[in-house]
């Protein structure tokens, strides 16, 4: 399809596309910030701006959600045009160009249920759970050695146990029932207790204890995942509840001439307990 033969929405996406390489262009020319930055130098403002995306999206405000992005696409395109340049390796240089159709390629492969396998013939995927186990199958064709290496390592820990968990499952290993997994959640959490000596109070094993508490949390990114619930998004939405709660818990203190470090927790409550209504 040529230019003149797509959408104007179209058209004016790809347009929206190259002003941004352009001007990405003239900074990495111009700017004596652009022209300073690495691949490295980059690397912590862009886990920065996902996080920033990660809070907007929480937030489900559209707005933000779409300046967040434009921010990571500036990223994207940024390394793209770093390892374009002379002073990367030439067998190791790429553009734009070379990472869109590589993860256009990819995308092809890795769905043959839609565009067929390297015979042309389509595959059965017709549930999600299918596309996924294909998915998993075409990377182990394709080079990777576990079904978990793609998994990055620097993935905070809940983030982490449930990509391995739908790995792994995505491989056929998995619980049948979510009632073998709750019980599994029960049987950590007996051990847990058992190594916390609860009821003795005698002294832990503190290493013990730790290897038990890890194995009760991702027992229960396991059950989580059984009732597609993502642990990660129930989790933060508890942070934000407690910081609103705590909030609202110290603006009335203070409104009340109250510095938390001199009220008792019974007074503390009640204005905890008037931030839930609120």
């Amino acid at each position: 399809m040529t230019f003149t033969e797509m959408t104007p929405r179209r058209q004016a996406q790809l347009m929206a596309f190259d002003r941004l390489l352009t001007i990405m262009d003239e900074l990495r020319e111009q700017c004596p910030w652009d022209r300073k930055q690495t691949l490295e130098s980059l690397r912590h403002l862009t886990i920065e701006e996902t996080y920033e995306l990660s809070d907007a999206i929480m937030e489900k405000d559209l707005t933000e959600i779409r300046k967040e992005l434009g921010d990571i696409q500036l990223h994207l395109v940024f390394y793209a045009k770093i390892a374009s340049e002379p002073a990367i390796d030439p067998s190791a240089r790429f553009d734009m160009a070379d990472v869109l159709n590589g993860v256009c390629d990819k995308l092809i492969s890795r769905h043959p249920h839609i565009y067929g396998d390297a015979n042309g013939d389509k595959v059965v995927a017709d549930t999600e759970e299918k596309v996924k186990a294909n998915w998993e199958q075409l990377k182990l064709k394709e080079g990777n050695k576990s079904v978990l290496g793609g998994v990055p390592g620097s993935l905070p820990a809940l983030v982490k146990a449930m990509r391995i968990q739908e790995k792994a499952r995505g491989a056929g290993f998995d619980w049948e029932e979510k009632q073998q997994v709750w019980e599994k959640v029960e049987e950590e959490m007996q051990e847990f207790k058992a190594e916390f000596n609860v009821d003795t109070g005698q002294p832990i094993d503190e290493q013990r204890a730790e290897g038990e508490f890890g194995d009760l949390l991702f027992s229960l990114v396991n059950y989580a995942r059984f009732i597609d619930i993502n642990p990660e998004t129930a989790l933060e939405r508890t942070n934000k509840k407690f910081i609103k709660r705590f909030q609202y818990l110290e603006e009335r203190a203070k409104a009340n001439g109250k510095a938390l470090a001199d009220m008792t927790l019974a007074e503390m409550d009640i204005y905890w307990n008037e931030a839930k209504t609120v």
